[in-house]
């Protein structure tokens, strides 16, 4: 086990994901120390991972408080250097620690996030054919991320105001504000299969696209103003609305609570509500 890795703590927030985090974790080394933050009050969840993995520990939330206020719990009990946010639903390639190690020395720690190049069927955080060991960007996706937590000075690591959505461009945001650096490792490979893990899929849908709506409002009238956020906001609203009308119109019965959705999502982000929709 290299000191690099005997610095980093995985800290990975989960939604009943019982089905699904196992595969995560055997990706992960052993000797690596992992907290998991189940955001649910599923107490058998701490007893079958603790006892089945001796570098895991789960802490129980008792309630769905988000990804970002389950990440700094997480991130409260870390003892090392970095922390390495990770989604349950993704799996790390043998060499990823590796590669990431190589880059920090590269650029000797002077980093405040250090993402892998994340592969989803939706999604790929750099272009496919960079052939660089590294790359400096604006933002990365939260599903993976390597934090170099002395460069990051805030009270919390995440905005606990968001409940879905743009945790992770807000924090990003806030590092460049104040001149941190952020790279992907490019030979640093983990793959994100989007695995769903709830019982409720489609209310969960329902609230992804409430949150989504709501996370974009609040970000850009956090970052940017309310101009910008109206601006910002303000077609979709209108698209919302002609669409759930259309699918009235239709009986299309789950377009409609799609789009409801979306424009209620909205709506009490233009009051100044806060993101209180939980999935069932």
């Amino acid at each position: 086990m290299s000191q690099f890795e005997k610095n980093i703590t995985f800290v990975i927030v989960c939604f009943r994901s019982s089905s699904v985090i196992e595969k995560c974790l055997e990706s992960i080394s052993s000797d690596c120390k992992i907290i998991i933050v189940e955001n649910s009050n599923d107490v058998s969840i701490k007893s079958h991972l603790e006892k089945k993995y001796s570098n895991v520990q789960v802490l129980i939330s008792g309630d769905n408080i988000g990804y970002g206020s389950g990440n700094n719990l997480g991130i409260s009990m870390v003892k090392t250097k970095y922390v390495f946010i990770l989604n349950p639903d993704t799996f790390l390639e043998k060499n990823t620690l590796k590669e990431l190690s190589y880059v920090a020395n590269v650029i000797n720690d002077d980093f405040s996030i250090l993402s892998p190049k994340i592969f989803d069927k939706k999604f790929i955080n750099l272009e496919s054919n960079k052939i660089d060991d590294f790359i400096e960007v604006d933002f990365v996706k939260g599903f993976a991320m390597l934090l170099n937590l002395p460069k990051i000075n805030f009270d919390k690591v995440f905005d606990e105001n968001f409940f879905l959505f743009l945790e992770e461009i807000d924090l990003c945001k806030r590092i460049k504000n104040i001149g941190g650096k952020i790279y992907v490792a490019c030979k640093a490979k983990v793959h994100h299969y989007s695995k769903k893990s709830s019982g409720n899929e489609f209310h969960v849908e329902l609230c992804r696209n409430w949150h989504w709506m709501w996370s974009l409002y609040y970000y850009n009238f956090k970052h940017f103003g309310l101009l910008v956020a109206y601006k910002t906001t303000l077609y979709k609203f209108i698209s919302s609305l002609i669409k759930m009308l259309i699918a009235i119109i239709f009986f299309k019965k789950r377009k409609y609570l799609i789009y409801k959705y979306r424009l209620l999502g909205l709506i009490n982000a233009y009051q100044g509500k806060n993101s209180w929709l939980r999935p069932l």
